[in-house]
């Protein structure tokens, strides 16, 4: 009994004292000092490098946003090009420590390879991108189209499930690189290019090769699915995982209570207890989490809100023009709602 209570009273005293306890991969990375995201080959928006090989998107702004509360800085990320196939191997495998290469959240996903989602930051659907010479308004026209699709993707059982569910016939034509597909899709192998409202609207905006333009071509009205697109890290590194999902979270708070990166000094100063609690003017929230108490002010200085990161990268400020629509804050009718940092 006495042995009993001894090891109640220890497994009290570390759940109450609120430090969070690393994990091997965690310790990897603070050793390393910097953090290995795993990208996309390159989607304009989402994570796509610049002419001096500078990687910036929506995407990307997470990967930075978990190196800022890691290690205050959210430059101390290594970007990692991966196509569809390699994606969750080079996450298993170790080669990287999360992925953030707009990878649909689904059961078999998270269950099945080793891996956990975090979160979504990106309500996204799958649709059709056609010539407008094609003639076609709806997605209900395409029988006997061919369509372009990556493989090893939700993208393209989905092909499958909604032609057979139309009772319609289609013949792929399977690449597995972005830009390669991309490039059959302009050269005529195919009548269509299926996969994200958000990637066609990015290769709508930025990749159609001149003399044609952007009108010259159509997203079709459907959505024939649900694309809820998170990080993706290892499974067994709980506190990891944590900071991940709470990095995400943090964006998403700071844009609920008003915090920016131009207003985040001045934030400092606030009597809300919550705003006091998130930028860690009370302290405990860093420690629970184990990482720096000014996590969520670094990540808002130095990335910024998820509302400043969506209207640079693919919304009212950038070249693609996306609507917030489902990715709206909950309190203007979108789904994103981030549980209370408290």
């Amino acid at each position: 009994m006495q042995k009993f209570i001894a090891a109640a009273a220890g497994l009290a005293g570390l759940l109450l004292s609120g430090a969070a306890m690393a994990g091997k991969d965690l310790d990897a990375i603070k050793a390393r000092g910097s953090l290995n995201c795993g990208v996309g080959i390159g989607t304009a928006g989402f994570m796509l490098a610049d002419s001096q090989g500078k990687w910036k998107g929506l995407s990307v702004d997470v990967c930075r946003a978990v190196a800022a509360a890691l290690f205050g800085d959210a430059e101390k990320v290594r970007y990692v090009p991966l196509t569809s196939q390699q994606r969750f191997t080079a996450v298993q495998s170790g080669e990287v420590d999360m992925v953030m290469g707009n990878a649909t959240y689904t059961l078999t996903r998270d269950t099945a390879l080793g891996l956990d989602f975090t979160g979504v930051f990106y309500y996204d659907g799958q649709s059709f991108l056609v010539p407008k010479k094609l003639g076609v308004k709806s997605a209900k026209e395409l029988n006997g189209a061919t369509v372009c699709v990556a493989p090893g993707t939700t993208t393209e059982l989905n092909l499958a499930d909604y032609f057979r569910a139309n009772k319609m016939t289609f013949k792929p034509v399977v690449i597995e690189k972005v830009d390669e597909i991309r490039a059959a899709f302009f050269a005529g192998r195919c009548d269509v290019y299926t996969t994200d409202a958000s990637s066609l609207a990015a290769t709508r905006a930025a990749n159609v090769p001149p003399p044609r333009t952007f009108d010259d071509f159509l997203i079709l009205p459907e959505i024939i699915s649900k694309e809820p697109l998170g990080p993706v890290v290892r499974h067994g590194d709980n506190q990891f995982a944590d900071i991940v999902r709470w990095a995400l979270f943090a964006m998403l708070e700071a844009e609920e209570y008003g915090i920016d990166s131009k207003n985040v000094d001045e934030m400092l100063k606030s009597d809300n207890p919550a705003i006091k609690r998130i930028l860690g003017v009370t302290p405990g929230m860093g420690k629970a989490l184990g990482v720096d108490e000014k996590w969520v002010y670094n990540i808002v200085k130095q990335v910024g809100n998820y509302g400043e990161s969506f209207d640079r990268n693919i919304g009212k400020d950038s070249a693609l023009k996306i609507d917030r629509g489902l990715n709206n804050l909950w309190t203007k009718g979108g789904l994103q709602y981030a549980p209370p940092i408290r």
